[in-house]
């Protein structure tokens, strides 16, 4: 059975959720699932998992991102991007490159964001943007993220500096929304702004260098190993032929090295443990003086050391 990560780079336009269901078709499974959504507007990196490398999607989600992008100052839309209509539209001929340069800091390093009203985020059962839809005003609580890096490339002015463009770098921890950046910044300025452009350019150790389109992988099906995947997902333990066969069968063995330490491995930050031959056989957790298997894979399952490649099915 194939199992693997597929790292694609998503089309424009195209929903998470559209090309998961690609995916299925071209990888012949039912289980594919992703690691964070990205809008249609973006493109990028869009982590899949196929068949039990689902498993590890959990371990991604919660990564750090990178991503290019366009904030336009002087235009605010109901969406915080492109896709909305424009709501109100105020010169931004009077920013200077330097106030840019603050709001930006500014936002940079641990903040509190607002989410945009019409994300995925869930109130009571239901996603905020069907609530915007069906015309409830909605009002979504602020929430920590951190921003490593917040890096302009350049700044344009267009139509007389009537709108200013301002191209960016982002890298920041997993639940930030870029487009409530251009919001927020463009609120700093008293001038409004909204995302025109963006593209995910890393997600955790997976790169845009690693991505491939859906027409190259309908013509060549590029599946990153899992234990590949694992070894520059987490910290590795390698494990002798004995511990392979107790954790093989979900019982404990000594703890890792790290045990004892901030560096210990736990449930939300497991170890990648490795049988000698590469082949990943478990998550584990140090508990006292113990590792015990958060999951366990079971070995023979093809997995290996090498980088897998399989011919795409037809598209059914």
């Amino acid at each position: 059975m194939l199992s693997g990560l597929v790292i694609v780079d998503k089309p424009q336009g195209w929903t998470s959720h559209d090309v998961v269901g690609r995916m299925r078709r071209l990888a012949g499974t039912r289980k594919v699932g992703h690691a964070g959504t990205l809008d249609p507007m973006a493109t990028g990196v869009l982590v899949l998992g196929i068949n039990k490398a689902t498993r590890l999607l959990t371990y991604i989600v919660g990564t750090s991102k990178t991503y290019t992008a366009t904030i336009r100052l002087g235009e605010t839309t109901i969406t915080d991007d492109a896709e909305g209509e424009v709501s109100q539209a105020r010169s931004a001929v009077e920013v200077s490159d330097e106030a840019i340069a603050q709001g930006v800091a500014a936002l940079t390093g641990p903040i509190q964001q607002v989410p945009s009203s019409v994300s995925a985020i869930k109130v009571n059962g239901e996603r905020s943007y069907a609530r915007v839809r069906s015309g409830e005003e909605v009002k979504l609580a602020a929430r920590p993220v951190t921003i490593h890096r917040f890096d302009i490339h350049s700044i344009t002015r267009i139509d007389g500096g009537r709108v200013v463009d301002v191209d960016v770098t982002v890298e920041c921890s997993s639940g930030t929304y870029i487009r409530a950046l251009a919001r927020d910044l463009g609120i700093a300025l008293g001038v409004g702004g909204h995302l025109t452009a963006l593209r995910r350019t890393q997600v955790g150790p997976y790169t845009i260098d690693q991505a491939r389109t859906l027409e190259e992988l309908a013509g060549q099906l590029e599946v990153l190993d899992m234990s590949l995947a694992a070894r520059s997902l987490m910290p590795n333990r390698e494990l002798s032929d004995q511990e392979t066969t107790e954790i093989s069968f979900g019982r404990r063995i000594a703890a890792g090295p790290g045990a004892g330490t901030p560096a210990a491995a736990t449930a939300e930050n497991p170890a990648a443990a490795f049988a000698p031959s590469g082949e990943l056989v478990a998550l584990l957790a140090d508990t006292g003086s113990f590792a015990k298997p958060v999951l366990v894979f079971a070995p023979g399952t093809g997995t290996g050391t090498g980088t897998g490649t399989a011919r795409a099915s037809e598209e059914k």
